[in-house]
């Protein structure tokens, strides 16, 4: 006799779906059962690739959508209405960092006058306008069946205050703020909204190709994410919302324990 897969049936979207978090995410999700619609903003080679890793036939649809782009945004979610039907979660993982800015912002800050503003307004539009923008195009089909899981991939808060880290830390504080707030307005509905993050500096895409292998060893992998993903993305948490997990410190013997804000 087999057990179904905990996420037999489901439906996700994972942003940002081709490399490092989002990769590890949307197979994390394709093997608990779900079925994924991967977006990446340019690269359809690295989404094909990690589609090619599902053991199971379409178990990872790749979408070329730039979530800062409403239209885009409408369309995955179209993308996932039509082909499956319905759509029961969103991970909001498609990001940019400071990498935008300047390659050597891990040894030499930029101050923020000194930042591009078309630098700033890239990473803005993409960290906290592409959750918003895929948000609002998924929801309305989560609230109609009263059930559906938002899931908002943020930073250590100590990231968000580091000198030379702007607008990046600025963009992951305005998503967490948006996380509660979007937690109050889906209260009651079946809808919940959470912020996960690693807990640490993790090996992908945003460290500088020039990082030292050194340092690079001691990085956490993007793997880690996937556990409480999964409980997230799960029935088990029907009644959290409003939360903030990190990776590192969550345990399956207590999931929703030791998060907050």
């Amino acid at each position: 006799m087999t057990t179904e897969a905990p996420l037999a049936n489901r439906v996700a979207i994972v942003t940002g779906g081709g490399r490092g978090l989002g990769r590890a995410m949307a197979i994390g999700l394709m093997r608990a059962g779900a079925t994924v619609v991967s977006t990446a903003a340019r690269e359809r080679g690295e989404l094909e690739r990690v589609a090619d890793e599902a053991s199971a036939p379409g178990g990872i649809v790749p979408v070329v959508a730039d979530v800062a782009k409403e239209q885009d945004c409408e369309r995955v979610v179209a993308t996932a209405l039509d082909r499956f039907g319905r759509i029961d979660i969103l991970v909001n993982n498609a990001g940019r960092g400071m990498k935008y800015v300047s390659e050597r912002f891990m040894t030499e800050p930029t101050r923020f006058w000194e930042t591009a503003p078309d630098a700033w307004r890239l990473i803005i539009d993409t960290n906290i306008i592409g959750p918003f923008l895929m948000t609002r195009a998924a929801v309305p089909a989560m609230l109609a069946v009263g059930w559906g899981r938002i899931v908002n991939i943020s930073i250590n808060a100590e990231t968000m205050r580091r000198r030379g880290f702007s607008p990046y830390g600025p963009s992951k504080a305005a998503l967490e703020s948006a996380t509660i707030i979007w937690a109050q307005d889906l209260a009651g509905s079946g809808v919940t909204v959470n912020a996960l993050l690693p807990g640490g500096a993790t090996n992908t895409g945003m460290i500088p190709a020039n990082y030292p292998d050194q340092l690079r060893a001691k990085l956490l992998d993007p793997a880690i994410m996937v556990p409480p993903l999964l409980w997230l993305a799960s029935a088990e948490s029907d009644d959290v919302t409003g939360r903030r997990f990190i990776a590192v410190d969550w345990r399956k013997e207590q999931p929703g324990a030791d998060a907050g804000w």
